[in-house]
């Protein structure tokens, strides 16, 4: 595959049961994903921030069927793809609905045209998803289910998607390997985003494997031991 993929087996699991491939898209070099079960085949893609043509040719190369898309927060980079995303899919014959991310992000959504016009990225379409999140509901990927954990400050609305079995999760602008979310854009806060990540990522053990909307992947037990944000 083009794309970096990563195996999401761990030593508690014996055979993996889904597989992400990061797709950087934008100026941003933002993570979006394509992740899917490897039994099935379905898929998700996780925060389609943009060029649309590469997500669709890993799609292609992966040969999996798209069920839906995920988002982890409302930021342009995040999502500034999903309509056109939506409108390409459904050219192949596919209606795929839009989950996340939770609704104190409504307003975010709301300004994403201006916002890209701000940023001079051209093409942004408005969009809306098909379900808010709330911190305890589940997302699926085929039979995968996947928790989700409110954890605002980098934007009010921010999910994480944690797989419990593979001990793995999506955490978009919550925390990155050796960083953590900024937080000078509207709706950020520092003391929120610092207590989301230690009262709900921290907690769910230092073997879990993470990937961020930027960078490389991390675990929580380096970040918790190594991460400059979290020491004191």
């Amino acid at each position: 595959m083009s794309e970096t993929e990563i195996d999401t087996e761990q030593a508690t699991v014996s055979e993996p049961p889904f597989r992400v491939a990061i797709i950087p898209v934008t100026a941003f070099q933002q993570n979006c994903s394509l992740v899917w079960e490897v039994a099935t085949g379905k898929a998700a893609v996780v925060d389609p921030g943009g060029d649309v043509d590469r997500i669709l040719r890993v799609i292609d190369e992966a040969q999996v069927m798209v069920e839906k898309i995920l988002l982890t927060h409302g930021h342009v980079d995040h999502i500034g793809g999903v309509t056109e995303l939506q409108e390409r899919l459904a050219e192949r014959g596919l209606s795929v609905p839009v989950e996340g991310p939770h609704r104190d992000d409504a307003e975010i959504i709301d300004r994403l045209v201006d916002t890209a016009r701000k940023y001079g990225i051209v093409g942004v379409k408005p969009m809306q998803t098909g379900r808010w999140l709330a911190e305890g509901d589940a997302v699926t990927v085929g039979s995968v289910s996947f928790d989700v954990l409110h954890c605002p400050g980098h934007s009010p609305g921010s999910v994480v998607f944690h797989q419990r079995e593979a001990g793995f999760a999506f955490v978009g602008d919550v925390i990155f390997q050796g960083s953590i979310g900024r937080t000078d854009l509207p709706g950020g806060n520092h003391a929120q985003l610092i207590n989301s990540i230690t009262e709900k990522l921290l907690p769910l053990g230092d073997d879990v494997a993470f990937l961020p909307g930027h960078g490389q992947p991390s675990d929580i037990g380096t970040e918790r031991e190594t991460n400059p944000y979290l020491q004191g």
